[in-house]
């Protein structure tokens, strides 16, 4: 094993932040008390990129950020400070870019077709015409030639020289050898791919793609040469010593994930490796996967949840029933909903293939030919619907009694949606699910069965992705903060008993796993969450602020403002309303353009509805430029301040303290008000931050963003300086005794020693309405004295120690054993 992060610093490089630049701010990580940098993708990406996700090139780094050399440069600075590098890297697709040649696999695949040398790379069903479907037209194609919009050029095309292509306005694609002469007609027709409009892909598309997004090609890294050639730089960046890590984005997208896992790890003589599994609440990561664990949404979630006030769920369910319409009992039904809907539409192709299999089992045995297209469609539907999980994990031929019971209690789920006639069909298509027998002996293994199973956990993953996270978490609105990656917001909140029992599960199975508060890919930064949470412990507050605010701006809403976008308006506000004021307006604008495109009840990316958008987008701008409306917020933002302040920093300190590696999202050190991408990935001034930094070094915080950075940097410089009391394996985990429910308390131990304690405030408002902690106390562990590294000339005796003496200063506290 390799080294193994202590925090990991997540940066994300592009335009705006190249290597060089991040090797500037290795001092500043260093005093923070970062032990590892945690870089997002440095393969050459896409022109225009601003994020690494869509690969072109697995054999270079990227130029745009520095290239190889760059990345050198830093690895090796960052080394020299004693900190690692951590790596994310993209094995599920490539991009499909404009133009075409900047993705040299792609284009040979073009070219040439299923005689390409690159054609095993992409997953593609090659038709009878082997031709690969190029969906980028604006209109249909014989509109599209009418207007003369295509047309043949010569082109000097990166390493191929002056070649013969075809333009499609910024789109350049190749021209199949000996058709250059033909009439532009006949030419298209003899293409290995065929030019279609852009809306085709939804019903016709031929290639696997990340989720629907259809310039994002799935490469197949399940075969052993295609593993080889992406991953021939990654694996000699590790073996070489330039980089100590790896995260993996969306395994779930590969047809063997543990395989890939395996592979990997091996590849990389056994790397710290954490792959971007979501788990549901009620799953655990596979046990066979060699990796370190998570990026760390299971533990978000939780931090978040245990901070809700469970007695605001009845007001805030009114509130949102009175505004949006939307009951709390219907949260599985709308869940059902939003899957059925993509499922239909944007991933309609992935569902219809995996059915088209099936059906052509079936009609190939007499046995089964009774089971009609309508039938098997309708079970393949309930069977994707009905899958509580991103997948299962089953590899055809290999046995797998847990993942087996996964399917077979989807089947019984998928039976509730079903008529009864349906129930044999449903028998037939777990069976092929499962890889058994079924209709002629000996045809549980072939092909296209093999296929079927792989296929179906791939396309329930993306089903899990667009229908719940990217559709379901964008209409309900009962609590925002709720609605986040790998949380479930029929679960209102859990207690600090079920907090603790799973931070003992992760510090005995993965004592390596990641922890997160904020990440790129997070609906809302940890703080936004935050502000949304204290809604819970004002719920009645809450609900006559929005009565008011709603009467503020009556006289200009406009009719067609659809209700869900409007409670989240609100709460959106809440979490973005700071002492500093609103959010920027196009900001705000952004996001709920996005929202409600993703939520698709009234317009969607591919359908939208531009003067109602319009509509919408302007109400919000007169919103924050109201008079009233701003004196409104500015109250809520005084009387809630306390509770935004506690939740702020408990969150922050839970998350930096529960098992794992601890991850810090570039600027979230300090108070970061951040909706989703791309406001998330906005520039980040470091400089301010080191300044500040310093400044804390000599003086007192005094506002909760230098607050939060001093904690910040207390408990990273102590994570530093006894890292195996935080991870590994001689790293313990002890819920301490403690007689107030608004308190969360353990201590972090080094080979059953303990030597941290972490005390956290919860539900502040609750607290102070039964008249504070009127004599609660907290068990502290005997044997040390124990001292808060922000106010050192306070210190505690072991033993039982009243909570008002500890959390007189700070509503959380980090204490250090001093012996």
């Amino acid at each position: 094993m390799g080294r193994t992060p202590v925090s990991t610093y997540r940066l994300q490089l592009g335009p705006d932040l190249s290597f060089d630049a991040a090797r500037g701010l290795l001092p500043y990580l260093h005093e923070l008390g970062v032990t590892d940098l945690y870089l997002s993708p440095v393969l050459t990406a896409a022109p225009g990129s601003t994020h690494g996700y869509d690969v072109v090139d697995h054999a270079t780094v990227s130029e745009v950020m520095g290239g190889r050399a760059g990345l050198e440069r830093l690895c090796h600075a960052a080394h020299a400070a004693g900190m690692g590098v951590v790596l994310d890297i993209v094995p599920n697709h490539m991009a499909v870019p404009t133009p075409a040649w900047h993705n040299a696999a792609l284009w040979s695949v073009l070219s040439e077709g299923r005689e390409s040398p690159y054609a095993s790379w992409f997953d593609v069903e090659w038709d009878s015409s082997d031709t690969l479907l190029m969906p980028l037209l604006g209109d249909r194609i014989g509109a599209v030639l009418a207007r003369d919009e295509i047309s043949l050029e010569e082109i000097e095309v990166p390493g191929r020289g002056l070649t013969t292509v075809l333009r499609y306005f910024d789109h350049v694609l190749p021209v199949r050898a000996g058709t250059e002469a033909l009439p532009l007609t006949q030419l298209l027709q003899r293409q290995h791919y065929r030019l279609a409009y852009w809306r085709v892909a939804a019903e016709e598309l031929n290639y696997r793609r990340f989720f629907d997004v259809g310039t994002l090609v799935a490469v197949r890294v399940e075969d052993e040469e295609v593993f080889e050639a992406t991953h021939a730089l990654v694996v000699d960046l590790v073996r070489s010593g330039l980089v100590d890590g790896l995260r993996v984005d969306h395994p779930d997208g590969l047809a063997d994930p543990r395989g890939y896992l395996r592979r990997l790890w091996e590849a990389t003589g056994g790397a710290w490796i954490v792959a971007e599994k979501i788990l549901e609440p009620h799953e655990e990561l596979p046990s066979d996967w060699p990796v370190a664990g998570t990026t760390g949404y299971d533990a978000a979630w939780r931090i978040n949840q245990v901070l809700t006030d469970p007695a605001g769920s009845g007001p805030l369910a009114a509130t949102m029933q009175q505004i949006a319409g939307d009951d709390l009992m219907a949260y599985p039904a709308l869940v059902a909903a939003s899957k059925e809907q993509v499922l239909e539409d944007s991933l309609y192709t992935e569902v219809h293939r995996l059915a088209q299999l099936i059906a052509e089992v079936c009609a190939d045995d007499i046995r089964l030919r009774d089971h009609t297209w309508r039938a098997l469609l309708d079970c393949v539907k309930a069977m994707v619907v009905a899958m509580d999980r991103y997948r299962a994990y089953i590899v055809p031929g290999e046995n797998h009694p847990d993942e087996t019971a996964v399917i077979m209690e989807t089947a019984e789920r998928a039976a509730a949606m079903l008529s009864g006639e349906r129930g044999d069909t449903l028998s037939v298509v777990v069976d092929l699910l499962l890889g058994r027998e079924v209709g002629s002996a000996g045809k549980a293994r072939e092909p296209r069965r093999d296929e079927i199973i792989v296929r179906y956990q791939q396309v329930c993953g993306a089903v899990m992705a667009k229908g719940v996270e990217d559709t379901t978490f964008y209409r309900w609105t009962h609590l925002t903060s709720l609605c986040e990656v790998g949380s479930s917001p029929s679960s209102f909140a859990i207690a600090p008993d079920q907090l603790h029992a799973w931070a003992g599960r992760m510090q005995q199975r993965w004592p390596t796993s990641m922890t997160a508060g904020t990440t790129h890919d997070t609906k809302r930064g940890a703080d936004v969450r935050a502000r949304i949470g204290v809604l819970s412990e004002h719920a009645e507050s809450w609900r006559d602020l929005v009565a008011a605010l709603r009467a503020a701006t009556a006289h200009f809403r406009p009719s067609g403002l659809h209700p869900r976008t409007e409670n989240l308006l609100w709460q959106t506000l809440a979490g973005t309303w700071t002492e500093e004021g609103p959010l920027a307006a196009d900001r705000l604008t952004g996001y709920l353009l996005k929202a409600a495109r993703e939520a698709k009840d009234w317009t969607t990316w591919t359908e939208s509805d531009g003067a109602r958008e319009g509509r919408m987008m302007r109400f919000a701008e007169r919103v924050l430029a109201d008079g009233d409306v701003a004196a409104l917020m500015e109250r809520w933002v005084t009387r809630t301040a306390t509770s935004v302040r506690a939740a702020t920093l408990a969150q922050a300190l839970l998350q930096l303290t529960l098992p794992g590696v601890a991850d810090v999202y570039q600027g979230t050190e300090t108070t970061s008000i951040a909706l989703v991408d791309p406001d998330n990935r906005r520039p980040v001034d470091h400089e301010a931050l080191h300044a500040m930094l310093a400044r804390l070094e000599r003086e007192n915080p005094t506002t909760l963003g230098e607050e939060k950075l001093q904690l910040l940097a207390a408990v990273l410089r102590a994570r530093r300086a006894a890292p195996e009391a935080f991870v590994g394996e001689r790293a313990g985990y002890r819920p301490l005794p403690i007689s107030s429910g608004h308190a969360v308390a353990y201590a972090r131990e080094l080979d059953g020693e303990p030597h941290a304690v972490t005390l956290v405030t919860r539900h502040p408002a609750a607290l102070a309405r039964v008249g504070g902690w009127r004599g609660a106390q907290v068990v502290l562990p005997d044997g040390a004295t124990w001292v808060d590294p922000r106010y050192p000339d306070l210190a505690f005796p072991g033993g039982s120690v009243p909570l008002e003496e500890i959390l007189t200063t700070s509503p959380v506290a980090f204490l250090v054993a001093r012996r």
